[in-house]
């Protein structure tokens, strides 16, 4: 279960509550991969089919005779690239290969992002990968920290007490600011066709991560509603303390899958930037809303 980074309370002067010899790599859980998915535009679905038992039967019916074996019915994307805004004629320059693709997408990012400090956000190298896998992760209990495509957010976790309790203090939020200042100016057209520019080496990085026939951009469109679906306090955020770390005092914070605890943590006002990012985003991706 993702846990939340030590923190700095508010009260007095900052004090550091990292454990004796603990440095950057003890706070690496802070890491924010949200601003990824409005940078590249990416999301997705793995579509679960439900199984439906059929309903007991008083006796037997006769045998039928045996059919003949159908081929398997084909299936396709539930959210085919091609329908996505931005969507253009087949490139005149081929697209790199995955593991040579590097310097495309920093040229790419650079073209989108203009003077921002790209490489005190992002990891610019294995761009494609390290996205990929966060995206993937992100509506499970916890991501790789290894595979994360950002930079750590600097500083604590900042606390504050609100009737005698620890909660998250307000002031968490500007640690943040950088990062959603970055997503709020880049442009969602240009974006999403960016992203529909350079999907086959997603795609082709989610096949190697283990999901050949599926594609990335339902599971980048089923994440994308998923993080809308966090929830959306207006009050404190009580934090707990039982060891170390801080966890969210009400289990229902604590049971929220990575992605979303990530939301939370940066305060509603960046919550909501972020989400009205994503819904815009997730327009252009498939023409419509999300469901509700």
């Amino acid at each position: 279960m993702e846990r939340i980074e030590p923190s700095v309370d508010t009260r007095g002067p900052q004090r550091r509550t990292d454990p004796p010899g603990a440095g950057r790599s003890s706070r690496r859980s802070v890491l924010w991969p949200l601003v990824v998915i409005v940078a590249l535009v990416v999301a997705g679905v793995l579509a679960w089919r439900q199984m439906h038992p059929q309903a007991p039967q008083l006796a037997p019916p006769p045998a039928p005779p045996a059919p003949q074996a159908a081929a398997p019915a084909a299936t396709g994307p539930e959210h085919p690239i091609e329908a996505a805004a931005g969507a253009a004629p087949a490139q005149e320059t081929p697209l790199p290969a995955l593991a040579d693709s590097d310097p495309a997408l920093q040229d790419a990012m650079a073209a989108i992002f203009g003077k921002a400090p790209l490489d005190r956000i992002f990891h610019l190298q294995q761009i494609v990968t390290r996205f990929v896998a966060t995206i993937d992760n992100l509506p499970r209990q916890t991501a790789s920290v290894q595979k994360m495509p950002v930079q750590p957010v600097g500083g604590s976790l900042l606390t504050a007490q609100s009737n005698g309790q620890t909660v998250l203090a307000t002031d968490n939020a500007v640690r943040y600011e950088p990062y959603v200042s970055v997503m709020d100016a880049a442009d969602t057209n240009r974006l999403v066709a960016t992203y529909v520019r350079f999907y086959p080496l997603f795609q082709k990085a989610y096949e190697d991560l283990g999901y050949p026939g599926k594609y990335f951009n339902d599971r980048l469109v089923f994440v994308i509603d998923h993080l809308l679906a966090a929830p959306e306090p207006t009050g404190p955020i009580a934090l707990v303390q039982p060891k170390i770390v801080y966890r969210f005092a009400d289990p229902e914070f604590e049971s929220l899958s990575a992605g979303q605890k990530m939301l939370l943590r940066m305060g509603r006002d960046n919550e909501m930037r972020v989400k009205a990012k994503l819904r815009a985003i997730r327009q252009a991706l498939v023409g419509n809303p999300p469901p509700r």
